[in-house]
């Protein structure tokens, strides 16, 4: 009975809430007296809501935590604390608040409240003034949805919410509609609404009047994901030709030294058509399922214009609207005209606008547009009263603007330009001479004769294109080397072309010697020069019968490649080769964007001045200890000694004293005594 007399159920309520969970039926009682008393405790509350309760706060987290077990009794509990929240939320005590919002959090866990009605109510307490309330409320909204989309996409749930937050990035509340706005945000990096709407919901936050909220919406478009994982070796070796395929092409046979520069020659172009066919890392289809990025890119124009935000907010939107027009390939006309007012050598972050005046131009542009703007660059920065970086970032940021829109650059100031490839400064030379073999490949006839460099097969395939023109095939181009090294295949003997043994490339990781199945040296020149006897348009015939006689399988497509890759190595026939071709280290690959290395690139570190290096050694030496040693006195407030004293003086002051004046003139006999008096001194002590 002693047992029974010291039950204290109804006051403990953890370990009411221990024996409910195990056994539900047994204490109905118990709960029912607990659920009374949270009701009394409620009607006192709403007298002054204002007040902390702490009884009330228990027995919420009471009922929340045994909710499942009586689901009829607490049918109407989850509704009586929402309309609480909705109704006193301003007014209530944090800690009851949060009380509260964890209670709610903890039901719709246990799936016992409706998720879209608990999410809006959340999203209207973002209003509060308190931090740690709407960081748990941000975190569990994200944690929520996310679980809500984790087997599959529950749609209906997804689209009122999303008219939801639409609502909210319209409020009033700032506070409300940031965080509103770094929800949506955060669901499309998780992937979890990753859909049009999202985005384009998203789009009105740039036009938002509060500062926060507009620089978020512009870092969502501007914004880079993490770099992903690029794809295995062996997978980009089954595309296409490898260092391999390459090597043994270029390796076999008499060795030589035309062959060994064939061959460097054909590895920097496998190298340059890997760049082009690597896939972009970074994740921009949000740019992408923008629904009209042609009337966002106007509005953004006209809000940029007559903005008055910082100018860190200003370079972010020509950001955006530069990737807009090139992406899309929009026509924004007055946009270009609004940039080339900040094109000026001593303007702040001027490599970043002129980064976005790359981004802006592509090919649909009428190249009198964007020539305007090619003048005022080259005027501003290319000239010799600049200093060597300003002019390197001037020609770097035009060669950029002409690999987009080559049209816009006339043969005039191309010529002036490519005069620098001689320049005592390295990184003008460099740049100049980039400039020279873009316009190699793109229309060598603008260049003089003299900086047209040895033309090569692709070179006097390729045809200036016009404004406007595009290039639609029939025929996949190269396809005829199939035809002709068939027709090698069926006249040359059994047994001409064997197995022999080839040096692994540097992409293999086992370092071994493996058999590599290859045409002789012989075979690949017979066939390179039987193609080049063929007129254009007999081979334009052949590959189109090839293209479409059969199916190619990829070994085809490989050896069409490699072809194609042969073509911007082999001279042309019937052409000069004594003319030496211009180097450059322009490797850079280009994709759909830019990036400051393609305008802030510099060959050589240029040289720092005195401060600058005197500031380096300084900043080299803040670490370093002191090597003289210190006396440090057991008393700092202690008085100096007269010996002390003696040693600060001047020595002028001093150089007649007794002790200074014969300190080094004393005399074996003075020596002597002075050794016999210490002796006797310390004998005399002991």
């Amino acid at each position: 009975m002693s047992g029974r007399q010291s039950n204290k159920l109804p006051n403990n309520l953890p370990q009411l809430q221990n024996l409910i969970k195990r056994d539900p039926q047994s204490y109905v009682e118990e709960f029912l007296q607990q659920y009374r008393h949270y009701q009394s405790n409620v009607q006192i509350f709403k007298l002054q809501p204002d007040k902390p309760n702490k009884e009330l706060a228990e027995l919420v987290m009471f009922l929340a935590q045994v909710g499942h077990c009586y689901t009829q009794q607490l049918s109407t509990f989850p509704q009586e604390l929402s309309e609480l929240l909705l109704s006193y939320h301003t007014v209530l005590e944090p800690d009851l608040r949060m009380t509260f919002c964890k209670a709610l959090i903890l039901l719709r866990n246990k799936d016992l409240i409706n998720p879209s009605g608990l999410l809006e109510l959340f999203f209207e307490l973002l209003r509060c003034h308190d931090k740690l309330l709407r960081k748990t409320l941000y975190t569990h909204i994200v944690t929520d949805i996310k679980n809500i989309n984790a087997k599959h996409k529950n749609n209906k749930v997804n689209t009122s919410l999303q008219n939801f937050m639409y609502t909210m990035l319209r409020d009033s509340n700032p506070i409300a509609a940031k965080i509103s706005l770094d929800v949506m945000m955060e669901l499309y990096k998780r992937n979890i609404w990753n859909d049009a709407k999202t985005v384009n919901v998203i789009t009105t936050a740039c036009f938002s009047k509060v500062t926060k909220i507009l620089v978020g919406g512009l870092k969502f478009f501007l914004g880079k994901d993490e770099d992903e994982k690029s794809d295995s070796d062996s997978d980009s070796e089954n595309e296409g030709p490898s260092a391999r395929d390459l090597m043994v092409r270029y390796s076999t046979g008499k060795k030589s030294t035309k062959n060994k520069k064939k061959m460097d020659k054909a590895m920097k172009v496998l190298k340059k058509h890997k760049k082009k066919k690597k896939p972009e890392v970074f994740n921009f289809s949000a740019i992408h399922l923008i629904h009209d990025p042609q009337d966002f890119s106007e509005k953004l124009l006209k809000q940029l214009e007559a903005s008055k935000e910082r100018f860190e907010v200003k370079i972010m939107m020509m950001d955006l609207i530069s990737r807009l027009v090139g992406i899309h390939e929009l026509f924004l006309f007055n946009f270009y005209p609004f940039i080339q007012r900040f094109l000026q050598p001593h303007q702040r972050e001027v490599t970043k606008i002129l980064l976005c005046a790359a981004q802006a131009s592509h090919q649909l542009v009428p190249p009198e547009i964007i020539e305007p703007m090619i003048m005022t660059i080259a005027n501003n920065f290319v000239t010799d009263r600049n200093s060597g970086e300003v002019m390197t970032v001037g020609i770097n940021a035009i060669r950029e603007v002409a690999v987009r829109c080559p049209l816009a650059i006339n043969e005039d100031l191309l010529q002036d330009l490519t005069q620098y490839k001689t320049h005592k400064d390295k990184n003008v030379m460099m740049s100049a001479r980039g400039l020279i073999q873009l316009f190699r490949s793109l229309n060598p006839q603008m260049l003089q004769k003299k900086d047209r460099g040895r033309p090569t097969e692709a070179s006097t395939e390729a045809k200036i294109k016009e404004y406007g023109e595009l290039q639609a095939r029939d025929f996949i181009p190269g396809a005829e080397v199939l035809e002709v090294e068939g027709e090698n295949k069926e006249g040359a003997e059994d047994g001409a072309d064997g197995w022999e043994s080839a040096s692994i490339s540097d992409d293999d990781e086992d370092g071994e010697w493996v058999d590599v199945h290859h045409s002789s040296d012989e075979d690949t020149t017979e066939v390179t020069e039987k193609l080049q006897s063929i007129p254009a348009e007999e081979r334009q015939a052949m590959a189109a019968a090839v293209s479409s006689s059969r199916f190619l399988t990829q070994d085809d497509f490989k050896k069409i490649r490699l072809a194609q890759m042969a073509k911007e190595v082999n001279a042309a026939p019937g052409k000069g080769q004594k003319r030496k071709n211009v180097e450059s280290d322009d490797e850079d690959e280009r994709g759909e964007l830019l990036s400051l290395r393609n305008i802030e690139k510099l060959h050589k570190k240029p040289k720092s001045d005195k401060e600058t290096r005197l500031a380096t050694a300084m900043a080299g030496k803040t670490d370093r200890k002191e090597f003289v040693r210190k006396r440090i006195k057991l008393n700092p407030h202690a008085s100096t000694s007269n010996k002390e004293k003696k040693r600060k003086k001047n020595f002028m002051m001093m150089r007649h004293s007794q002790n200074v004046r014969s300190k080094g003139k004393r005399s074996f006999r003075e020596k002597q005594i002075a050794l016999r008096d210490s002796l006797l001194k310390k004998k005399k002590h002991k």
